[in-house]
């Protein structure tokens, strides 16, 4: 599945071997139970970047 955040490109897969779902997105790569976790931490993860470079 394929959805944005802003201008970049997110990509949610569910993971091989594992229980869950993993997001990547700008060399980031998040885990969560359900499609929508995985999402939700990307946002995070991409926040707590663009707080790092200011």
């Amino acid at each position: 599945m394929e959805t944005k955040i802003g201008h970049l490109k997110v990509d949610i897969f569910k993971i091989k071997n594992r229980n869950g779902f993993a997001a990547v997105c700008f060399d980031h790569l998040t885990e969560g139970k359900t499609q929508q976790e995985a999402y939700d931490r990307m946002i995070k993860a991409l926040r707590r970047t663009n707080k790092q470079e200011k």
